[in-house]
C-alpha cells in the first residue's frame, strides 16, 4: 500500500524502552527514490535533537495509530552520530551512522537495498550474503575506511529532504504543467513511486501523478523537475484523488497512459538477475526489528 509523505509526518516514534520523537520529514536517495532515513524530532527528553532512523529498523507500523515501532533503545539514539538534518547527507556521515548500528550499507547491489526489495531482505540476503552480525560490522568497517579514502573531506551529498522536494516546479518537455504536492510512498519498501502534482495553477486542472522514472532530471538549484512527457499528455493522465486508495488497475491504466511498462513488472529481476522478493515467513522473522538478528544489532553488541 502506498502511504503519502504528509499522512507520515508526525507519526510517532516508538523504541523498545519508550517514545523517541515523531516524524518531521524524510531522506530520500534522489539516485533510486527510495525513502533511506526518517528525520526525527525527539522532543524535550533530548533538547528536541533531530535524528535519523533507518527502515532497518522499523518493526510492523500501527498505521491506524499513526506510530513506527523500532527496535532500537533511546540510550542507543542518544549515544547516536550527530548529524545535521538540515543538510544534504553524504556518503561519509551515513558510514558512521550504518557502522554505529551495524546496519549494512544499501548501495552496490542489484536492487533498491542492496541485494533485495526491502530493507529486511537486505538483511538477510543483502551486501554481506548473510553474514553473523558481527562479522558484517567488521565488513562494513572496512568498506568505511575503504570508501572514505577514495572520498574528499566534503563528501558526496546524495540524500534530500522529501519536504523540500514539495512544491517543486513541474515542466514538461514543452513547458510548465504543475507544482509537487505530494509523494507516495511505498510501505514496504520505502521506495518513492509517484510525485501528486497539483495542476490547478495551469488550468481548473486536477492532481496527477508522476513516476520518478518519468523525470529526466532534477534542478535543485531553481527547485524544478523536468518530466519525459508533453503538457498535453500529463493534462490527459488518469486523475489522483487521495480519498480512493490507489489500486494496481488505476496504476496499469496510469503506465498504459504514459506509454510505460509498470515497475512491478521488473521489480523481481535486476540486470537480468533475480533477487528475492519475499524470505519464508519463519525467516523473515527472524530478521524483523525486534527478533534475535535485530539484538544482535546493537552497537558493542
Amino acid at each position: 500500500m502506498l502511504r503519502t509523505m504528509k499522512d507520515l509526518q508526525g507519526y510517532a516514534i516508538r523504541a523498545t524502552d519508550g517514545d523517541l520523537g515523531h516524524v518531521k520529514d524524510v531522506y530520500f536517495d534522489d539516485q533510486q527514490w527510495v525513502v533511506r532515513y526518517l528525520i526525527v524530532e525527539t522532543g524535550s527528553w533530548l533538547a528536541s535533537r533531530k535524528v535519523l532512523i533507518s527502515p532497518f529498523a522499523i518493526g510492523q507500523p500501527d498505521w491506524a495509530g499513526k506510530v513506527l515501532p523500532v527496535s532500537i533503545t533511546k540510550e542507543q539514539v542518544k549515544n547516536s552520530p550527530d548529524i545535521d538534518t538540515d543538510r544534504p547527507v553524504s556518503r561519509q556521515h551515513e558510514m558512521r551512522y550504518l557502522g554505529y548500528y551495524g546496519y549494512p550499507s544499501y548501495w552496490g547491489g542489484i536492487g533498491p537495498w542492496g541485494n533485495g526489495l526491502t530493507p529486511s531482505m537486505m538483511l538477510m540476503n543483502g551486501a554481506y550474503g548473510g553474514l553473523p552480525a558481527g562479522e558484517n560490522r567488521a565488513q562494513s568497517n572496512r568498506d568505511t575506511a575503504g570508501f572514505e579514502a577514495s572520498r574528499d573531506q566534503d563528501g558526496d551529498p546524495h540524500l534530500r529532504s522529501c519536504k523540500a522536494v514539495m512544491n517543486y516546479h513541474i515542466k514538461a518537455t514543452d513547458g510548465d504543467i504543475g507544482h509537487v504536492e505530494n509523494v507516495l510512498i511505498d510501505e514496504e519498501t520505502w521506495a518513492i513511486r509517484y510525485l501528486v502534482v497539483d495542476t490547478s495553477n495551469w488550468w481548473l486542472g486536477h492532481q496527477v501523478l508522476i513516476a520518478p522514472q518519468w523525470i529526466r532530471e532534477v534542478r535543485w538549484f531553481d527547485n524544478t523537475v523536468a518530466v519525459d512527457a508533453t503538457q498535453q499528455t500529463i493534462k490527459d493522465a488518469p486523475p489522483y484523488d487521495a480519498a480512493i486508495p490507489l489500486g494496481r488497475d488505476q496504476e496499469t491504466a496510469l503506465y498504459r497512459h504514459h506509454g510505460r511498462a509498470g515497475y512491478w513488472a521488473d521489480e523481481g529481476k535486476r540486470d537480468g538477475r533475480e533477487f528475492l522478493v519475499s524470505p519464508p515467513s519463519s525467516q523473515a522473522d527472524k530478521y524483523r526489528p525486534g527478533g534475535a538478528a535485530a539484538h544482535d544489532r546493537s552497537p558493542g553488541g
